[in-house]
């Protein structure tokens, strides 16, 4: 039953993920701008230098990847994946473009990778961890295809309430739909948003030397107010969703709320959100036996 509803689940998670693909695309260079602090500190904690072979999960339309790329160079590779077929498509198209010989691309879910076990220096995911079903499964499949030695490293989102950028919106929302509780377990954004949650798990999936860092950084981009509303409102599912309930005339009122909401972080007209998030870094063991 349990596997009957990870599939279930999976299944859900790569519709809404398919749907929201083509605003993934279209605003891929403010989202890179965003969340470039959370690429770095990745590979700060992971340790990636050039010449290194790096998997990159649940890398949506190129990032890290495309960053990540140009740091390995020549000597080194990346290898993108993602579960929805449309991300890869546009990974692979933007890496084409700029020319970056170095990378491959692979459509798969974090359960079940396509490598052999050993295959790559590093495994990174930049806030892709929280959507996946099982994420035990996940985290051991990823450890799997780590050479002994090498390091994993994650990024998630900290509490909804350090993060204006999510729940400032969410309260106007909340002003003019009924939204059912969430469950803190349930796939989301803020699944791991417990200091402690997913070390535990990392830990559980038998890597060694499992840390926890609290990034707190400035999300940028230089875009107005009215230009956020209309990439939030595209790239997230829920909100879409929840979009679609009101009215025309609602619709309106919600937009110039959240535009009211967020002003103070739009100075000089461009988008500067306080934001945390936690990165979980941990190691396979030299004598690991990790099976998925």
């Amino acid at each position: 039953m349990k596997q009957d509803f990870n599939r279930s689940q999976d299944n859900d998670t790569l519709r809404e993920w398919r749907e929201s693909a083509p605003y993934w695309e279209k605003h891929r260079d403010v989202i890179r701008r965003m969340f470039e602090p959370i690429t770095q500190t990745l590979i700060e904690e992971a340790g990636i230098v050039a010449g290194q072979s790096v998997l990159d999960v649940a890398g949506g339309p190129g990032e890290p990847s495309l960053t990540i790329s140009k740091l390995v160079g020549p000597s080194g590779s990346v290898v993108c994946t993602d579960g929805v077929a449309e991300m890869v498509t546009a990974a692979e198209s933007e890496a084409q473009r700029l020319g970056r010989k170095n990378m491959r691309f692979q459509q798969c879910t974090a359960e079940s990778l396509p490598f052999a076990s050993n295959s790559f220096d590093t495994v990174i995911s930049r806030l892709g961890v929280m959507f996946f079903p099982d994420a035990l499964a996940a985290l051991r499949e990823m450890l799997r295809v780590i050479k002994p030695g090498g390091t994993i490293s994650l990024a998630v989102w900290h509490k909804s309430e350090v993060n204006p950028y999510a729940h400032r919106v969410n309260e106007v929302i909340d002003r003019h739909l009924e939204t059912p509780r969430v469950d803190a377990n349930a796939l989301g954004p803020f699944r791991f948003a417990e200091r402690g949650k997913l070390a535990a798990i990392l830990t559980e999936a038998k890597a060694i030397d499992v840390s926890e860092r609290l990034l707190q950084f400035q999300m940028e981009a230089p875009i107005s107010s009215e230009e956020f509303w209309i990439m939030r409102s595209e790239i997230s599912e829920i909100l879409r969703e929840k979009l679609k309930r009101l009215t025309p005339e609602q619709a309106t009122r919600v937009a110039a709320e959240v535009r009211q909401a967020v002003c103070e972080f739009f100075p000089s007209g461009k988008m500067s959100f306080p934001a945390e998030v936690i990165i979980v870094t941990g190691s396979k063991p030299d004598d690991a036996g990790i099976e998925s």
